[in-house]
């Protein structure tokens, strides 16, 4: 492809961060931009994935944003969709732990409590009364760490906290644990409050509550997620190439691309908005060391099984179920969508997440076996055996990073190693959910527009 008069840009990777990063150029270069998408998948997308099931969409990606973030609101409200933002119906959601449902601790932060009655009856009496003493601990800690979430919560409120509170809320966002989160990623708000002198982990997590005013914690979309990813199609308008790219590298005019087909392109700024193992592979020739820092970003894998239920099915009114590390349940997560949505007439829509960090059940469980461990969850937490309308199953093979500890310096060193004018966006960097995914991919368009290449071309 020879050059045009024009800036081209290439955005490798169609995920919700590779078609904000080509919506963003487009906003800011205008129509005469050459954009050039690059995803071998038979849909863009990437991990948000909206089908329907008994007659209703439903996401079975990522499912739902935290509005009290400003990202997505924002971002909907420029491709003229602000009208179809929902929120929850206001339902609770619950935890599973010894065997037996529990409401989800109030005034908490991603599962830390600020006080030992918000998890009284959750707990046994002697974790309780060492919730209740940690404030007259003394504490150990040192501005700037980031030690696993699990171990500093262990230390200051015990392990029942981490296994019944911590655990349920993180398998549900990363599909990992205490073990594997580091406490800046898990609860980046706590962190600052330790780091600016707060006295107890107590101390810490009550100055990092919301405000009671704030607002629902959780949104999404009417029509699902395929909303927003044909919006954002249509405003950015790239030229999709439905082929991986395999090797990239400098030309005399910017950058030099090779697609799987053996074909060739050229682009004046890069955005790689790939997973991080395919990162770590493309970076390779050009910058070693982020290469090989993206290379450590461990990753999980997860199933989605979801389900449509006889109307009338008689689950509980909250919007879902956690469960604790240790119970005898498959499931990590069950979400019941037509309550926690207010879907109301028609089956009774259930999604149940299967997989943890470490573990390959998404890889090897076939779609039988998770179908009946699905109704034997029901049973065992719900109490009801009904016979499912529908099944549908998808499988994220790692598609879940785990932040571990030190994973913002280890982000901000695989950046500072890019080469000029190669941006990077993802999932794998400043959070896994679309908000942190629409912010990173802003900053790489951004790098993208700023680069030598294309201000020479302009």
């Amino acid at each position: 492809m020879s050059p045009a008069a024009a800036p081209g840009y290439a955005v490798i990777g169609g995920g919700i961060s590779g078609l904000v990063a080509a919506y963003r150029i487009r906003r800011q270069a205008g129509p005469q931009a050459r954009i050039l998408l690059f995803d071998p998948a038979d849909r863009l997308g990437g991990v948000l994935r909206t089908e329907h099931l008994g007659g209703q969409p439903l996401d079975i990606g990522a499912e739902a944003f935290v509005a009290r973030r400003p990202e997505v609101p924002a971002l909907l409200a420029e491709l003229g969709l602000a009208d179809r933002q929902i929120a929850t119906t206001g339902v609770r959601p619950t935890v599973y732990s010894r065997a037996r449902m529990h409401p989800l601790p109030a005034g908490a932060v991603n599962g830390i409590p600020a006080s030992a009655q918000s998890v009284a009856g959750l707990v046994d009496s002697a974790t309780v009364a060492k919730i209740e003493d940690e404030p007259h601990r003394a504490l150990r800690w040192q501005p700037g760490e980031d030690p696993p979430v699990g171990a500093v919560v262990a230390d200051r409120f015990g392990e029942q906290v981490v296994r019944c509170c911590v655990d349920p809320m993180l398998s549900g966002v990363y599909a990992g644990s205490g073990d594997t989160i580091g406490i800046r990623s898990a609860v980046p708000a706590v962190a600052a409050a330790l780091d600016a002198g707060a006295p107890s982990l107590s101390a810490a997590v009550r100055t990092s509550l919301p405000p009671s005013a704030a607002g629902p914690v959780f949104g999404a979309i009417a029509g699902g997620y395929r909303v927003l990813l044909e919006a954002l199609v249509r405003a950015g308008n790239p030229h999709w190439v439905a082929s991986a790219v395999t090797a990239i590298d400098t030309d005399a005019t910017g950058w030099a691309l090779t697609t799987g087909d053996g074909r060739s392109w050229s682009a004046d700024a890069v955005v790689l908005a790939t997973p991080a193992p395919a990162a770590a592979e493309l970076l390779a020739p050009l910058a070693q060391e982020s290469a090989a820092l993206a290379a450590r970003i461990r990753h999980a894998s997860s199933a989605v099984l979801a389900m449509a239920l006889p109307a009338g099915t008689p689950l509980p009114p909250q919007s879902g179920v956690l469960v604790a590390t240790g119970e005898m349940v498959h499931a990590k997560a069950i979400t019941l969508s037509s309550r926690k949505w207010g879907r109301h007439g028609g089956p009774e829509l259930v999604r149940m997440s299967f997989g943890r960090y470490g573990d390959d059940i998404a890889r090897t469980v076939p779609e039988a076996t998770l179908t009946e461990w699905a109704r034997e969850d029901l049973r065992t937490v719900f109490g009801v055996d009904p016979d499912p309308l529908e099944v549908l199953v998808h499988r994220w093979i790692d598609a879940l990073p785990q932040y571990g500890p030190g994973h913002g310096a280890l982000v901000a060193e695989l950046r500072a190693g890019l080469p000029p004018g190669l941006a990077v966006t993802g999932n794998y960097l400043d959070g896994v959910g679309v908000p942190a995914c629409i912010a990173s991919a802003g900053h790489a368009a951004e790098a993208a527009l700023s680069s030598d290449n294309v201000n020479r071309r302009a």
